[in-house]
């Protein structure tokens, strides 16, 4: 089986790369420090199992199911025993590890990936498509304002209102996020944050838990993170 390591931890990660050379039935393929070099590594070649830490820094392993169309098996590798319950919502684990591991766990964890026959279902989200709908009406001061829908950058909740940011000019409207949410297409927007949906299309730069859509530094939630990298084309 040909694998991969993530954890942000080298000794973990040399101590995992010894604990794998003793087996020729893995082929280790890569190791990476954090989720996001394994995704982008993942968006281009395809791996049978994966040993993933769960604890990262800003990304969890969590996260990084969530954030794979088609997730490979997993073996979770973890200092906490806390998340064991958790690791059952996923199909694509086949065991959880607690370090520090014996060789007879490992071998057993090695066992049940062989033997599994799943190959994860991705965590799937329901789009909700819309009818070739291009533009969306705001009422302001008694006039029907036309947007069209690629020319928003982002959508603000504050308090009773939403503003309204295009490319050309800003509006604000007396309604709520999710009204507005219900009428834009899921596949070009995406709600980062309890008060901001953006348009994807526009993201220039991703920075820890922001991202900047033209002059706008926009928070992302850690629940909406994995659907935000999912989005995106990783190279």
């Amino acid at each position: 089986m040909n694998c991969i390591i993530i954890d942000d931890e080298e000794l973990a990660r040399s101590i995992m790369t010894e604990m794998v050379s003793r087996h020729p039935e893995l082929k280790l393929i890569q190791e990476f420090p954090n989720a996001i070099q394994a995704i982008k590594f993942l968006n281009n070649f395809e791996v049978d199992l994966i040993f993933l830490d769960i604890h990262m820094p800003d990304f969890t392993g969590f996260d990084f199911i969530q954030s794979i169309k088609n997730p490979p098996r997993v073996i979770l590798v973890t200092s906490d025993s806390n998340f064991a319950i958790d690791a059952y919502e996923y199909e694509c684990i086949v065991d959880y590890l607690v370090k520090p591991i014996s060789e007879e766990r490992f071998r057993k964890a090695i066992q049940k990936a062989n033997f599994s026959k799943t190959s994860a279902k991705p965590i799937e989200t329901k789009v909700v498509e819309k009818d070739n709908v291009n533009e969306f009406y705001v009422n302001i001061d008694r006039r029907l304002i036309k947007i069209e829908m690629a020319s928003v950058n982002i959508v603000e909740a504050k308090g009773d209102y939403i503003h309204i940011k295009t490319e050309s000019k800003n509006y604000v409207v007396h309604s709520s996020l999710k009204k507005i949410e219900d009428k834009l297409p899921k596949d070009l927007f995406l709600k980062v944050h309890r008060s901001f949906i953006i348009n994807t299309k526009k993201i220039i730069d991703i920075e820890d838990n922001s991202v900047l859509i033209a002059k706008d530094v926009i928070p992302v939630s850690r629940a909406n993170r994995p659907e935000l990298m999912k989005r995106l084309n990783l190279l």
